[in-house]
């Protein structure tokens, strides 16, 4: 397994750009994620657990899962990009929020939160790694069960917000089934961009 340097910092700050993200708008406005992101928020709200604890041992369990499907420099760069965001997370937690009046504009908020889900989740997925365990959990899912990959994330994303409604209020999980929505289009594009000439290209994230 040889990992880029440039590829190795691409998932670092990528992860901490959505740790900021994780922490500054989700944590506070009462919009959240679906998948291993939400569950995060979820452990924290039933249990106390920091994310940065949660989301290191539920991404480093679906990474092992996922070794022989998704690759060695898959699970290299991932390995990178979870450690950059559970220090990172561990960082701001030691500060009060920057925008704490959040919680009163779920709109802001949900758009707010997608571009720093889609953002960082997006540069971390376009240098061939992830951001969560989501990825490898959707592949190991469908190699099992046979179902398209698709209806996996969506699944495990509506199940996450389903649970969430134990401590978000029902009319704020709307606004984060439109962060879900708006954070998946960020992404897509993002593996679009030609990243050396600045174009929008079609890229296989299989190759």
């Amino acid at each position: 397994m040889k990992l880029k340097p440039i590829s190795c910092a691409v998932a670092f700050f990528s992860s901490v750009f959505l740790a900021f993200g994780l922490y500054h708008v989700h944590s506070m406005s009462g919009v959240t994620e679906g998948g291993v992101l939400g569950a995060t928020l979820l452990l924290e709200h039933w249990l106390h657990i920091s994310p940065a604890v949660s989301g290191f041992i539920m991404n480093a369990l679906c990474y092992l899962a996922g070794w022989r499907l998704l690759g060695r420099e898959f699970i290299g760069y991932s390995a990178v990009s979870a450690v950059g965001f559970s220090l990172a997370y561990k960082v701001f937690e030691q500060f009060p929020p920057l925008w704490p009046r959040l919680a009163d504009m779920p709109l802001a908020a949900s758009v707010l939160g997608a571009v720093f889900v889609g953002v960082g989740a997006g540069l971390c997925v376009r240098v061939g790694g992830a951001t969560g365990g989501d990825d490898a959990l959707a592949m190991c899912l469908s190699h099992v069960t046979g179902w398209d990959i698709q209806w996996v994330y969506l699944l495990s994303d509506f199940a996450v917000l389903a649970l969430s409604v134990s401590y978000i209020p029902l009319g704020r999980i709307g606004w984060s089934v439109l962060t879900v929505v708006l954070s998946g289009q960020i992404i897509g594009l993002i593996q679009k961009i030609n990243l050396s000439g600045g174009k929008i290209r079609q890229t296989d994230n299989n190759s």
